[in-house]
């Protein structure tokens, strides 16, 4: 057997490195009984590493590309056309051409007409996009053709195209490798494409069949329309059938051409019904064998399907797992905590630990994110609106793919049951809580929250001092027990109760103000500048140490171009340094714990990394003068107190309205003391993850310096137990690091659904028809007023570019955000609901905000003029850029 060449019969999933991705499933797939294959062989990337990459010329070309940026086509294309032009003149060694013409004898001779693709070592693969990049040529004849289109094939490697993309991904042009695959064409009555899993709605157990006349190439380059079936278990549960006027068939003279379709063919089926169910069952077999739902490429051919090609499809998210045989229900936890990104394996296991230790599930793990079960509560007739209902102020579109999922009657019909979370409140249950906030009510002491707050505090000065000294398996000790105390904080009757006593109360100000007067969002004005609101003073905050800063230019020139591991020492070696180190040092101290996507512990806190604050202090600096903190604080102030005045000055000119009036009053005083203390309860955990990143980062440094792990990051990928085994035992197989870095990396590019069944199908919710303007882009209303500016998308905080009167566009944001809020005139979110962290800074700001707005970032482009209206829910698109 040739290094060279090998047969499909001579390869599996173990060869990719030599035959890549296409040849790899070629191979697994010609050892699977009853899938019909057409003979063929691979040229080895061994050929490919032979005689391209051992050409000295050539070698030393593709060398060259890696000086070229992805943006200079120009340098591109002329780097490329050279160096395909080379490669297609080599000489191909006496050796592989045998090679090769045996292979084509066992398929029958020089006259047997060949596919011939190229199959890339990193193609077909979850976290690349390589397959199509490369070159395929069919209907080639004869030892010399095959030889040249193999060449053409290596040749295709460094299109302009493929060049680029990987100029910009970071791939070595060394690393990515080319076999080329050789395939005996069947020249079919019909072909096309199967997808084991519904591409549209990812749904598992639908079978999605495109099928055409003559060779499916027609097709898949989009020159005619193909019928489309979809099966499920054995039953054909749609057809449409397209007009056909185009087929492709193998030419004579070799390559392909184009012919007629007849009409009386042009609106026929294609497939027979039982033709239909025969290729649903051959690709549950292929499925079954690989593992997981497959793109399938066949051929009908004399009565028999071939197939052509498999592989995985990589655009599907994992369905989280179950294991009763019932239709099951999940929600995303990120769409409702503002952190859709997946989570680190270490992330992941503190987020479960403290479920645990509340008793409640921590949610099932899918995509390296969390779900959650809905099922029993969605099959409660009590539980399911009030779910629902809750929802609708997180995410909307949630709470309407859920309406949606109960039309699915069959579905629903088999719907797990169980016992509801919706009850779960800790020891005790409800009662203590209502107590609490009937009497927190009644009494309306701005005591409670300072005592509150200062009760937590206390409990993390305690765990500072625990902590401090311990190492080893003590220090792990110390993290889990003191998992107990945040599980007594957060089921403290008291402190759920205030929190829910600032959100009903902005709940009865909005209802009953617009059904008394007519005004809409009135506890958006009511609560401005309200009292412990950490996420407000936040921004703020930042804003006076920018007032320090903008005092010295030496620094604000530092700043610039400050890196994270000088950041200090250089700070403090320009004048004005050592005051502005000190201010903001205090302001970490207050806040650092911070950072986008906090929940999961493994992301970088501003205490780690203060250039994360530097663009927000820049542009505090540019955008406002001195002293806005204050401006801003004492306005917010004054607007709330003049509204309340208003309103109540209104009330009472209406019939019963004295009465109306002091209800109104007391739930807008309630609303002043304790609607900011809705926003400290994740701030108090972050207090905490702090203090634990900190001691175990020590201990990864030790891991480090012992050999064991190479640098201290490599511990995200360890769950909290994998971690305190490791600092016991000196033991680890670092293959474990490397394979959940590897899958980290792929979960982070998919995007997670707010809404998936067990079938895997995933449910999208949408807005009702309202008196929206025409092109207008749907969301939910979460901070009233309308205003227009230019859009500024921002994907990660620490890039923000904002000038003064830009609206923020962005996926998501959290509290480590609020800073940047003191600088937008307006907020558009493509994640969140009325009552998420977002749209309750937006209100504290005043900035008109609308959530849920699908696929903003990617429909709004940057620089745009819009205007965004809070008070309907909707954004437009003005002019363009």
């Amino acid at each position: 057997m040739s290094a060279y060449v090998l047969g499909f019969h001579d390869i599996d999933k173990s060869a990719i490195g030599l035959v890549g991705g296409k040849g790899a499933n070629l191979g697994e797939l010609s050892g699977i009984d009853g899938v019909n294959v057409p003979y063929g062989f691979c040229v080895t990337t061994d050929a490919y590493r032979e005689v391209v990459e051992g050409d000295a010329a050539i070698g030393a070309m593709i060398d060259g590309l890696a000086g070229l940026r992805a943006d200079d086509r120009e340098a591109i294309a002329a780097a490329c056309t050279r160096l395909r032009a080379a490669i297609e003149a080599l000489d191909v060694p006496a050796g592989i051409g045998r090679d090769i013409l045996a292979h084509l004898g066992q398929a029958g001779g020089e006259d047997v007409p060949f596919a011939v693709r190229s199959s890339a070592t990193a193609e077909d693969l979850p976290s690349s996009s390589f397959a199509g990049q490369q070159d395929t040529y069919l209907n080639v004849r004869g030892t010399a053709a095959v030889i040249d289109a193999v060449q053409r094939c290596w040749a295709s490697l460094f299109t302009d195209r493929a060049t680029a993309y990987r100029i910009q991904n970071g791939f070595d042009h060394r690393a990515v490798r080319l076999s080329v695959v050789v395939q005996r064409m069947v020249f079919p009555e019909a072909a096309g494409i199967m997808f084991t899993a519904d591409p549209i709605s990812s749904n598992r157990t639908v079978v999605s069949i495109d099928a055409g006349f003559g060779l499916g190439e027609a097709f898949v380059s989009g020159l005619v329309n193909a019928d489309n079936y979809r099966v499920r278990a054995g039953r054909i549960i749609e057809k449409r059938v397209a007009t056909k006027t185009m087929e492709m068939h193998a030419s004579p003279n070799g390559g392909t051409e184009e012919r007629p379709i007849e009409p009386a063919r042009q609106n026929a089926q294609t497939l027979g019904d039982e033709q239909i169910l025969l290729l649903e069952g051959l690709g549950r077999r292929i499925e079954a064998h690989f593992g997981v739902p497959q793109d399938i490429e066949w051929a009908l051919f004399e009565g028999t399907f071939h197939v052509l090609q498999s592989r995985p499809i990589t655009t599907l998210y994992p369905v989280p797992p179950t294991h009763d045989g019932k239709n099951h229900v999940f929600v995303s936890y990120g769409h409702r905590q503002m952190m859709t990104d997946a989570f680190a394996p270490l992330g992941l296991s503190f987020f479960t630990l403290l479920h645990d230790k509340l008793g409640r599930t921590a949610g099932i793990v899918a995509g390296n994110r969390f779900y959650k079960d809905v099922s029993a509560e969605l099959g409660s007739p009590w539980a399911r609106p009030a779910m629902i209902k809750s929802l609708q102020q997180v995410d909307a579109l949630m709470a309407n793919a859920l309406r949606a999922v109960m039309t699915h009657k069959d579905f629903i019909g088999s719907l797990a049951r169980g016992k509801t979370s919706m009850l779960d409140f800790g020891e005790g249950g409800l009662m203590p809580i209502a107590r609490n906030y009937l009497k927190l009510a009644r009494e309306d002491d701005p005591r409670v929250v300072p005592d509150l707050i200062a009760h937590t505090e206390a409990t993390v000065e305690r765990l500072r001092q625990n902590i401090a000294g311990k190492s080893g398996d003590e220090l792990f000790e110390v993290i889990i027990d003191d998992h107990d105390v945040l599980s007594e904080l957060t089921f403290d009757p008291r402190s759920v109760a205030a929190a829910f006593l600032g959100i009903q109360s902005v709940n009865w100000v909005n209802k009953h103000m617009d059904d008394w007067l007519g005004v809409k969002n009135a506890a958006d004005l009511v609560g401005r500048s309200a009292d412990h609101n950490v996420v407000a003073a936040m921004g703020l905050d930042l804003l006076e140490v920018s007032d320090i800063v903008r005092r010295y230019p030496e620094v604000v020139r530092y700043l610039k171009t400050a890196r994270r591991e000088t950041f200090y020492s250089g700070l403090v070696e320009v004048e004005g340094g050592e005051t502005v180190r000190v201010a903001l040092q205090n302001y970490l101290r207050l806040y650092g714990m911070h950072c986008t996507g906090d929940i999961d512990i493994t992301r970088t806190r501003w205490t780690e990394d203060p250039t994360l604050l530097v663009p927000l202090i820049l542009g505090n600096i540019e955008n406002f003068p001195p002293g806005e903190a204050r401006r801003k604080a004492e306005g917010g102030r004054a607007l709330a107190e003049q509204t309340i005045n208003d309103l109540l000055a209104r009330l009472r000119k209406l019939s019963g309205g004295s009465g109306k009036a002091k209800k109104a009053a007391k739930k807008m005083s309630l609303i002043r003391h304790f609607i900011g203390y809705r926003e400290y309860s994740k701030h108090s955990l972050l207090l905490r993850y702090e203090i634990y990143k900190q001691a175990l980062m020590g201990e990864a440094v030790k891991l480090v310096e012992r050999g064991i792990i190479k640098e201290p990051e490599d511990v995200y990928f360890l769950s909290i137990e994998e971690f305190r085994k490791v600092v016991n035992t000196g033991e680890l197989d670092y293959s474990l690091i490397i394979n959940r870095r590897e899958a980290h990396e792929v979960f982070q590019k998919l995007t997670p659904p707010r809404v998936i069944t067990s079938e895997g199908e995933v449910i999208s919710g949408e807005y009702e028809p309202g008196s929206r303007p025409e092109g207008a882009l749907s969301g939910s209303p979460v901070s009233s007023g309308v205003v227009e500016g230019r859009a500024r998308l921002v994907l990660k905080m620490d890039e923000a570019d904002i000038q003064e009167g830009d609206i923020l566009v962005t996926v998501f944001t959290d509290p480590s955000w609020s800073p940047l809020f003191v600088s937008v005139k307006g907020l558009v979110m493509e994640v969140g609901g009325v009552m998420t962290h977002g749209a309750v800074v937006a209100r504290e700001y005043g900035l008109p905000a609308v959530a849920g707005v699908e696929d903003a970032t990617k429909r709004i482009k940057d620089g745009q003029l819009i205007r965004v209206n809070g008070d309907e829910g909707y954004v437009e698109i003005l002019e363009d850029v």
